[in-house]
């Protein structure tokens, strides 16, 4: 009997031990999917000019609340979305009290979808458009994690409480490097809307999107909802320097960075006999800017001989200009020990302010690194970057030579036959 006893409790104690060895995993996994969860905030303009009827024959503020059932029903499970507002609850003309106007609806975090449709169907157009203010708000709403961060505003009409420059704001909030991006789309856009949007979305790396139907609206929507579940690079902030001494090093990832009008940034990266680097650099213009501008990529020894280089030109007809190298080391000859290289990256702009643009803060910038096995003739695309263009360029210095020495024979023989007749 007491052997028994001992037995059951034997068992009790083992079973209660495995339990709780697997109740801590399990925690443990729970909390990290939670905090590599996606979340997008909807920032929806609820101002006295959504009463308007001018969207498939009923109000704004209808079509965006058909919209936003249709998004909520359709949002996927691993999204944690929240609902934010702006000018939904003071309907009076005090300009300060109306600029404050801006409140979240539902809370970022798992989706109750019932719960979240009562909260939309209560919204009646009321007030302000304080768009700079929701923009810092959302945010605050999106702290926290490290999964994809998103906001997507929705709005008919441009910021009335400057000067809070919406767009200064999306542009400090993509200066903080915390990998947010902002969508914007426009109902019945006119010109200052699409502008001010336009720059809101350029400044974090968003979307600008013009909608004048519910279904447009609802699809867009759902699209940049569903595109936040999708994985994604966070991009990791890095201040780069001002010379290759005190570079900060850098390995295969994406960086952002801010870079001055005419200034330059240094990087640095480790590239191993064998191996190949591949580097793009992209620079924003968020700002208005004078044409005819550029950006240079240059890959230069610690000793400052240049290796290779890449460069962009824009006219003012384009917000970003891009441009990338490769560099491939060729292979060691004592392969116990490869040392290393330190290639320094350079990235310079010819970016200049228009008249009254502040220069401060930098322009946004944008460095994709990627260190990777060497091709297979290193040494071709290490001497200039020309790769399989060396075939390329041997080709045309072939036939540049056999027509010359062509064109000499023809001409010699017209020559000896003019004088002969």
């Amino acid at each position: 009997m007491i052997t028994r006893q001992r037995l059951a409790a034997g068992a009790c104690a083992l079973f209660a031990a495995l339990a709780a060895g697997i109740a801590v995993p399990a925690s443990a996994v729970a909390d990290e999917t939670t905090a590599l969860a996606p979340k997008v905030d909807l920032v929806l303009d609820v101002s006295g000019s959504m009463r308007a009827r001018d969207i498939d024959g009923q109000s704004r503020m209808a079509a965006a609340k058909q919209a936003f059932n249709e998004v909520l029903d359709a949002t996927p499970e691993e999204v944690q979305l929240g609902i934010r507002t702006l000018g939904a609850n003071y309907p009076g003309d005090d300009r300060k009290e109306g600029c404050k106007d801006t409140a979240q609806l539902y809370p970022v975090g798992p989706l109750d979808r019932v719960e979240a449709k009562t909260a939309v169907a209560t919204l009646t157009p009321t007030g302000w458009t304080p768009i700079g203010p929701a923009l810092l708000k959302a945010a605050t709403d999106l702290d926290g994690g490290e999964g994809t961060k998103r906001i997507v505003l929705i709005s008919d009409g441009e910021d009335t409480c400057a000067p809070l420059d919406p767009c200064v704001v999306a542009r400090e909030i993509a200066a903080k490097g915390i990998g947010l991006t902002i969508d914007t789309l426009g109902l019945v856009p006119n010109t200052k809307m699409r502008q001010q949007l336009s720059c809101i979305a350029e400044a974090t790396g968003g979307t600008y999107t013009s909608v004048e139907h519910t279904d447009e609206l609802a699809d867009k929507v759902n699209q940049l909802v569903v595109r936040a579940a999708d994985p994604v690079v966070t991009p990791v902030a890095v201040e780069g320097a001002a010379g290759c001494t005190n570079a900060p090093a850098v390995k295969s990832g994406l960086y952002t960075d801010r870079e001055e009008f005419g200034r330059q940034r240094w990087y640095r990266v480790d590239v191993l006999p064998g191996q190949e680097l591949r580097a793009s650099v992209s620079v924003a213009a968020d700002r208005a800017v004078n044409p005819d501008y550029g950006v240079l990529l240059r890959a230069v020894t610690t000793h400052g001989r240049e290796i290779v280089r890449g460069e962009g030109n824009g006219t003012g007809r384009t917000d970003v200009i891009s441009t990338g190298l490769r560099y491939a080391k060729a292979e060691a000859d004592d392969e116990d020990k490869p040392a290393a290289e330190t290639v320094c990256l350079q990235v310079t702009n010819s970016f200049s302010a228009a008249s009254g643009v502040k220069s401060a803060p930098g322009l946004p910038l944008e460095l994709t690194v990627d260190v990777v096995d060497g091709p297979s003739q290193a040494s071709d695309v290490a001497s200039f970057g020309l790769g399989r263009g060396w075939w390329l360029l041997g080709t045309l210095v072939l036939v540049g030579f056999l027509t010359g020495v062509l064109w000499g024979w023809i001409s010699r023989w017209r020559v000896a036959v003019w004088r002969t007749n």
